[in-house]
């Protein structure tokens, strides 16, 4: 009888967060709904074996079996995704153009507050860019910078299959040797290497601007270097980004030669279990990994 309130109450609260995240588009939400889809899988099943006698076995037993199936399930899936984003022709680094459409900011009340708030804090816009990820989806982000030109924020608005829209931070600074210090809230999985001048540090539970913003500011304060104004334009900078990380991903072995990505995907083996890995520490955990 408890399992049968715990399950049901497992599946009620699950359906209250779909239809809650439909709406805020929160990664974090997403994360408690995974566990609580997982929950009620291997408790459902479970029950069904011991309710009608399909296992002689404790129900225990049965659990944590169906902890572990829906485990293997679920990375053959994830599996399958990963193969298909690395034979597809949807680019792992897109290139940026500026986004002329008229849609640089979403007209919902959460992000008006945002645009605010950067108002606020003395950031002035410089540019609205959009990549095109797939047919007809674009990935747009609006850059801003402050009164000093030592620090940049890169609001990136991704796009959800509910129709909510989630946003992301990325704050950035330069010193006068050549480092980038780096501080996002990107929850979507990397896996690959950043360049060694890059310091990059990632806090995908972290939704507030404000405290992404004051956590910035610690390690730039701990770097202890001087900080330099930026000097290229936004879709410069983001597009010799994605370069620069293309070819170092390329000649450590986590993107294929150009030559085998034909026959064999863009991604490596090795690139592919990073990849996965990563899919699974930021799905359930909020975790990005260090590399």
């Amino acid at each position: 009888m408890l399992e049968a309130y715990v399950l049901f109450g497992a599946i009620v609260a699950s359906l209250i967060l779909t239809q809650l995240n439909q709406r805020l588009a929160s990664p974090v939400l997403a994360i408690f709904n995974r566990w609580l889809r997982w929950l009620v899988f291997s408790l459902g099943a479970a029950s069904v074996c011991t309710q009608f006698e399909l296992i002689d076995r404790p129900f225990w037993v049965l659990l944590v079996g169906f902890v572990l199936i829906y485990f293997l399930i679920e990375t053959g899936y994830r599996w399958l995704e990963i193969h298909a984003l690395s034979v597809s022709p949807m680019p792992l680094f897109p290139r940026f153009a500026v986004n002329s459409s008229g849609e640089e900011w979403p007209t919902h009340p959460r992000l008006l507050t945002l645009r605010e708030w950067l108002r606020q804090q003395g950031f002035r816009p410089l540019q609205s860019l959009k990549a095109e990820v797939g047919p007809g989806i674009y990935l747009r982000t609006s850059v801003y910078q402050d009164a000093t030109g030592n620090l940049r924020v890169q609001i990136t608005f991704l796009p959800q299959p509910g129709g909510g829209i989630t946003v992301c931070h990325t704050f950035s600074s330069q010193t006068t040797e050549g480092d980038r210090i780096v501080t996002d809230n990107l929850f979507l999985p990397f896996g690959g290497f950043y360049p060694e001048n890059w310091f990059v540090e990632r806090h995908p539970w972290t939704r507030s601007a404000a405290r992404l913003r004051q956590r910035h500011e610690q390690r730039v304060r701990a770097v202890q270097a001087p900080l330099v104004a930026w000097d290229l334009e936004p879709l410069g900078d983001l597009n010799q980004q994605q370069r620069e990380v293309e070819r170092i991903n390329t000649e450590l072995g986590f993107l294929l030669p150009h030559a085998e990505r034909e026959e064999n995907g863009k991604i490596s083996h090795e690139g592919r279990y990073r990849v996965w890995k990563e899919v699974w520490l930021l799905n359930y955990f909020g975790i990005a990994s260090r590399y």
